[in-house]
């Protein structure tokens, strides 16, 4: 098994970066319940031929189609390695749960925040970006909102931009808040949170009587990569004394790339910072993480006494405060081996080094998006993603309209995805469809953004093709 995945590995390139399972391969998943046993081998000769071959792509060079990072060999054999002891880092005296806590000593360290501040890896930014939310909640309510609820649950308000991710207003909807108590901030030309928007928007609240608790700024935009201005809203937040989170899915871990870490200054000061590990930190899925200043702030919001959890000073049940302390989950997979192998063996100047290789490919596609007549770009590229366009024509060789426009990109992206060579995304900027190329994999070089550039161009121009014949011929 070992084997097989490490040619995998190795021959990534020689694979498609993804085409669709055939039915058959469908169909191996669709048996009734084994009640006998069977050998290992048959299970892993069904694994080899109906599920590698089709995952999504994201460890393929080629794969520009969402921050997902590439993960790494060393990831790999620590997951197998966590898998085999298969502890519980809930809680208990032992050591896996030391090695959870060096890596929030490490990430404490990165981000410049004290020592008495707190972490706790979790499933992803979306689980830690609802964690966060609700650390605040606490702070802005009291400890009578544990046992009492939201009694004025009705009265707070929370702040993010127009171009935030949608698991912020989710954690507003599952922290029984509500979505409406959300206001989305509109963005400038670079995309960012309008600062002088928002503390319109505070102050309008507060004067109907609401109670601002909580500001969410994006490091990394999910659409273009935008940086929101970090240290102006720091500045707001600290004047009107609310919260200020950071959701740094994949950017936040910047910091490590010295050309990168300037564009994120501001995030040292929020009190509290959601990132994965699994993006830009290239560790496999899944590896999020949830910073927070105050760290008995962090524990008040969650620790839950019981009988069963009872501590003591010596013996299997010491060791406290454990890591159920900080989070909703009492049973939690070792994510901290992978992840602190990664940083061990790496090293955070060469995950670095990464970090910024990637956003050097954004550029060089830019460059050749400017370079190349049938090519426009949408958006800045702020750090390693790029949203572009083919611009097509008629018949007659006049620009198409923003429908036939639109229409023609998406059929253009699903065509390259379906050709295996590249796999972009697409989105929305500013009301145009647009190609999204996220770069995020290691693995990936200007050979592959060629590739990309070229299927577009080439998809562009059949496609076009095939529109002139049918109008030709009154289809």
């Amino acid at each position: 098994m070992l084997d097989d995945i490490f040619d995998h590995l190795q021959h990534l390139r020689d694979t498609p970066v993804w085409h669709p399972a055939p039915d058959v391969a469908r169909t191996a998943f669709q048996h009734a319940l084994p009640h006998g046993e069977s050998d290992l081998s048959l299970a892993h000769d069904i694994f080899m031929r109906e599920v590698l071959p089709y995952a999504a792509g994201n460890s393929h060079p080629g794969f520009m189609g969402w921050v997902h990072g590439g993960g790494t060999p060393v990831g790999m054999l620590a997951e197998m390695l966590a898998a085999g002891l298969n502890a519980n880092l809930g809680g208990r005296n032992q050591m896996p749960v030391e090695v959870e806590r060096q890596m929030v000593a490490w990430v404490r360290e990165l981000f410049g925040f004290p020592e008495t501040a707190s972490g706790l890896l979790v499933t992803g930014t979306s689980m830690a970006n609802f964690m966060g939310l609700l650390v605040a909640r606490f702070a802005a309510l009291g400890e009578s909102s544990r046992p009492e609820g939201l009694t004025d649950g009705h009265r707070l308000t929370a702040y993010t931009s127009a171009g935030a991710h949608l698991s912020i207003a989710q954690a507003l909807d599952m922290a029984g808040l509500g979505t409406a108590a959300l206001r989305k901030i509109a963005v400038d030309e670079q995309h960012r949170m309008d600062v002088a928007a928002l503390e319109r928007a505070i102050a309008a609240d507060r004067a109907a009587g609401l109670m601002p608790f909580f500001i969410a700024a994006t490091a990394g935009t999910v659409d273009v990569g935008a940086i929101d201005p970090l240290e102006a809203i720091a500045d707001l937040a600290q004047r009107e004394q609310i919260w200020f989170h950071v959701d740094g899915a994949y950017a936040a871990l910047g910091k490590m790339a010295p050309d990168i870490a300037p564009l994120l200054l501001g995030m040292e000061r929020a009190d509290s910072i959601a990132f994965d590990f699994h993006k830009w930190g290239q560790v496999p899925y899944d590896a999020g993480f949830l910073l927070v200043r105050d760290g008995e702030l962090h524990r008040r919001t969650f620790s839950s006494p019981a009988a069963y959890l009872h501590r003591e000073t010596r013996g299997l049940a010491g060791g406290s405060p454990w890591p159920c302390d900080f989070g909703p989950d009492l049973s939690r997979s070792f994510r901290a081996l992978k992840t602190w192998f990664t940083l061990q063996v790496y090293g955070a100047d060469k995950l670095g080094q990464v970090i910024s290789h990637t956003c050097e490919l954004a550029r060089y596609l830019r460059g050749r998006i400017a370079d190349t007549a049938r090519l426009e770009l949408l958006a800045p590229v702020a750090l390693n993603i790029v949203c572009f366009r083919y611009l097509g024509a008629d018949a007659s060789g006049r620009a198409l309209d923003d429908f036939s426009s639109d229409r023609l990109n998406a059929e253009i992206l699903i065509a390259v995805q379906e050709s295996g060579i590249a796999a972009p995304s697409g989105t929305h900027v500013k009301g145009r469809f647009a190609i999204r190329a996220a770069i995020v994999n290691h693995r990936t070089v200007a050979a592959d953004i060629d590739a990309l550039v070229d299927a577009v161009l080439a998809t562009g121009a059949a496609l076009e093709q095939g529109i002139h014949s049918k109008a030709e011929h009154g289809n």
